[in-house]
């Protein structure tokens, strides 16, 4: 063999073990939706801890391989494999929702109670989409799992899915994690449309003062109430109160602290990595997850005008009068739904302050999208 042939044959065996060899449309379509994904958290500031670590996931988990290399989360052995552990199993998301109630002040619900139940009729999103899944011919199971992305809470999604249809995970994390980063965008026009001016003007009195044994006998006496009604939701619920209770007993603020920042932010930056590493081209691109996608679009704007006609409901018995901004609040895409009732409110009038009140019907969402995930896995576990 000469010199010149010898080295031909070893560029083409070189080209071979690169990914240009190997990379298909479906690849590239996909890198460039997380090149976008990027481009939204650095630019357009959605929800950055969250679409960073995914698009550049998203970039990672499609860039192919050759035959033998393990190296992707579905290859059994490899280190992404490992790490992709955390999110198909279910064990990363109790982590998050422990970090979350290390962080959640439940004050301003405790104040206001009957704003608790803004957050319960925003999962109307969750049953309703379930019953649109069924409808397109998906199974019970993966109805369940598909539904509960209307209630904007990625970790719930992702910890139903694992249990009932970890085939459709990558889609509905994907599909969760994206309505929650784009709340700025999708809520507001169903709020102008669902409530007029005279509406949204309506002032809400201040919250009264919260004791402190109010707040620790809370988490104690709402995980009991939410467990005997859903056991399939003490997971969730146990790692969200306990995190509350930690926050709110002062007396053990080093553990409260770590949960709320460095065990947060180390798990949502792995879980995100995972999710997006999770969306190769050959497993996301499936014409199934076109229907979650706009599944999971109508279960969100269902649980926002859930939350908004069902405060209007209310006020047809209340003396003073809800503003029903504050039902947008009730899906639990903490803090964001909030600000942006917030922000609408002072659209119309910049001194009528709501972002405290959302915060009512807002973390009431967490908690309601959290034991509706608990029925679903409940009844659809077989």
């Amino acid at each position: 063999m000469g010199a010149l042939e010898y080295l031909s044959t070893k560029a083409s065996q070189l080209y071979e073990t690169t990914a240009f060899g190997h990379l298909q449309v479906g690849n590239a379509l996909m890198v460039l939706i997380g090149l976008l994904f990027i481009y939204l958290a650095i630019a357009k500031h959605y929800e950055p801890l969250l679409l960073v670590p995914i698009g550049f996931g998203v970039v990672v988990g499609n860039i192919p391989t050759m035959a033998g290399m393990s190296v992707g989360v579905y290859q059994d052995g490899s280190v992404l494999w490992y790490l992709y552990q955390g999110v198909s199993r279910g064990i990363f998301p109790p982590l998050i929702f422990l970090g979350i109630g290390a962080m959640t002040d439940f004050s301003t619900m405790l104040s206001n109670p009957k704003l608790v139940l803004l957050g319960a009729a925003a999962q109307l999103g969750v049953f309703g989409t379930f019953l649109g899944a069924l409808t397109l011919g998906f199974s019970p199971q993966e109805s369940g799992a598909i539904g509960i992305i209307g209630g904007a809470d990625g970790p719930t999604a992702i910890f139903l899915s694992s249990k009932l249809a970890p085939n459709l995970l990558g889609a509905i994390a994907i599909a969760a994690y994206s309505y929650m980063a784009l709340v700025p965008v999708i809520q507001p026009p169903i709020m102008y449309l669902l409530t007029s001016k005279k509406e949204r003007l309506i002032r809400m009195k201040p919250p009264r003062q919260v004791s402190r044994r109010e707040r620790i006998i809370f988490p104690i006496a709402a995980f009991l109430i939410c467990a005997l009604l859903a056991p399939g939701a003490i997971v969730l619920i146990g790692m969200l109160f306990f995190g509350n209770l930690l926050k709110e007993c002062t007396v053990a603020e080093r553990l409260a602290n770590t949960a709320r920042t460095a065990m947060i932010d180390a798990v949502t930056m792995i879980l995100g990595f995972c999710v997006g590493a999770s969306t190769s081209a050959d497993h996301f691109l499936q014409p199934q997850s076109i229907g979650i996608f706009a599944l999971g679009a109508a279960s969100f704007a269902t649980a926002t005008a859930g939350g908004i006609l069902f405060a209007k409901f209310m006020n047809l018995f209340l003396h003073e009068k809800i503003n029903p901004l504050l039902g947008a609040a009730g899906v639990s895409a903490v803090p964001d739904s909030a600000r942006v009732v917030h922000i609408i409110g002072q659209k119309d009038d910049p001194q009528n302050f709501l972002l405290m009140h959302a915060m009512a019907p807002n973390v009431a969402g967490v908690i309601g999208s959290a034991v509706a995930a608990g029925v679903l896995w409940s009844q659809l576990a077989n």
